[in-house]
Formats: C-alpha cells, sequence, structure tokens
C-alpha cells in the first residue's frame, strides 16, 4: 500500500493472492477487493486466486466489488457498487455490473 492512500470502514481485503495498492488510491466503505474464486469447470469447485492491481490515484468508491486478477489503470475512478470482472484502462470514470467505461477522466484543477 502507498503513501497516502486509505481503506474506508468495513472494506473487505480477501487477500489470498496478492493485493497491490499505489499512492494515493481511497477504496470506500464496504468495498470488496477479492483475490479468491473457484474453478466452476470442475464439480469438486477447486481454488483459484489472482492478484489484483489498483494503480496511483485511483478511486474505488462505496460498496464496489473488484474480481480476482483485475487491474485498475492509474487515476481511474470506479463507481459505487460496481462489479469490477476485467482490467480498467488509466484515468477513465467506469461504473455498473459489470462494470465499463464511461468517459475519461479529465483532471481540471490540483489540490
Amino acid at each position: 500500500m502507498g503513501e497516502y492512500s486509505a481503506l474506508g470502514d468495513n472494506v473487505d481485503c480477501y487477500s489470498m493472492d496478492r493485493i497491490s495498492i499505489g499512492s494515493k488510491v481511497a477504496v470506500s466503505q464496504r468495498a470488496f477487493l477479492c483475490t479468491g474464486s473457484h474453478d466452476t469447470r470442475s464439480l469438486r469447485r477447486p481454488l483459484t486466486t489472482a492478484p489484483i492491481r489498483l494503480g496511483d490515484h485511483v478511486w474505488v468508491a462505496a460498496e464496489a466489488m473488484v474480481m480476482p486478477g483485475v487491474e485498475i489503470g492509474e487515476g481511474t475512478v470506479v463507481g459505487a457498487r460496481s462489479v469490477v470482472t476485467t482490467t480498467l484502462p488509466a484515468w477513465m470514470i467506469c461504473a455498473g455490473q459489470p462494470c465499463r467505461v464511461l468517459k475519461p477522466r479529465e483532471i481540471t484543477m490540483e489540490a
């Protein structure tokens, strides 16, 4: 976890694999970062894991779910209650179930 990053109240980091969080990242309340699942191709449903990577300046909004193997590019915002199943590009606003790119994130002022 990088500098100036924060996990909100009741964030669940289900870390069966590596979760990498960049600098100046916000993961809002009740978000779920999930690195484990099961292989549904087998009746035994064996455990599968894959890492999650959040780039610098990412914001994962309230109650969003990030699935195993997802990488969220630098500066991207994930809308509240989104379900992120695939990698998202940098500097985008994304939302939905499943999460998809809505528009570029344009920075107009520095804080």
